[in-house]
């Protein structure tokens, strides 16, 4: 069986939110040892939407505290849709939420080729493959190509750069080959522990320009797929609704079946998600060229901004 603590958090502000992340990583098995070289990778999309559509500040910074207090080296980075890791995270509130805290930020650039399952090649960020220990932080939402973004598709920004629309444009509509594409990078990241911020969730649309859900929940897990499988649950999502969790499920990854989780916490029938809106008709997950010209632009302007 595979641990997933889930548990409750009514706001960012809440006086006990450090001493939870730091049980629940604790529960997820994140006991690292002093001098352990730490990547916190939060979802730091796009400094569009800083208070919904990035992990909030304060979880990032009970995540950095935790770690520091066994001793770690702490760095925290990603590499977002739009503009560098470390513009965003001055514009989501991140930077100045960790200024006190002798912790580096760092873009998830120099990338390194890796082989995917299908015969391609993706370049993940060397800087998270150095990693001894990398710690995903996911922000609870939902997606208009995916359905949902939670632990597994929050690894996708640890592929730098621009491979990632030119990931969307060449194996978007090719079978399963993108969600293959997300696993095969999970699998080739190293040792990691993930802890989800569902306390305000994103719903009606995502990963930008939705709409606030207080959920009302922490949750960590050794296994990205597992965490997700159990958030799905509480969701409302089925598996023939989320195409990583169908991938998971024909791969038979452990963690992919609700009754191969073991809940020491909370249980996803514990949450009131009633209300929580998933977009219904997908968009397609490939990048048409008049998109990616589009896209490259706004990056360009964002990494100006």
């Amino acid at each position: 069986m595979l641990q997933v603590s889930l548990d409750r958090c009514p706001a960012y502000g809440a006086p006990g939110l450090s001493a939870l992340v730091g049980e629940l990583l604790q529960g997820a098995g994140c006991r690292p040892t002093p001098g352990t070289r730490v990547l916190v990778k939060p979802n730091l999309i796009s400094a569009a939407d800083a208070g919904l559509a990035a992990t909030h500040p304060a979880v990032v910074r009970a995540v950095c505290e935790y770690l520091l207090a066994h001793g770690c080296r702490v760095q925290v980075g990603d590499s977002p849709a739009f503009g560098t890791g470390r513009l965003v995270a001055r514009k989501v509130g991140i930077v100045a939420a960790l200024r006190d805290l002798p912790v580096s930020l760092v873009e998830l650039d120099r990338p390194r080729a890796v082989a995917l399952s299908f015969g391609e090649r993706i370049g993940i960020s060397a800087v998270a493959l150095e990693s001894e220990l990398l710690v995903n932080v996911p922000k609870c939402k939902v997606h208009v190509q995916m359905r949902l973004s939670l632990a597994v598709k929050n690894c996708f920004g640890c592929v730098a750069g621009m491979r990632k629309p030119l990931a969307h444009a060449r194996y978007g509509e090719q079978g399963t080959r993108f969600e293959s594409m997300l696993l095969d990078i999970l699998a080739a990241l190293p040792a990691m522990v993930h802890l989800i911020d569902g306390i305000t969730a994103m719903h009606v649309r995502g990963p930008m320009g939705g709409q606030p859900f207080a959920l009302g929940l922490l949750g960590a897990s050794a296994s990205a797929v597992a965490l997700d499988t159990a958030l799905a649950t509480v969701l409302g999502v089925t598996p023939e609704e989320s195409a990583i969790w169908q991938e998971s499920l024909r791969r038979g990854i452990p963690g992919s079946r609700l009754e191969q989780l073991d809940f020491p916490r909370l249980h996803p029938r514990d949450f009131a998600a009633a209300g929580f809106q998933v977009p219904g008709v997908l968009r397609p997950v490939t990048f048409n060229p008049l998109q990616l010209a589009r896209g490259a632009c706004k990056r360009l302007l964002a990494r100006l901004g």
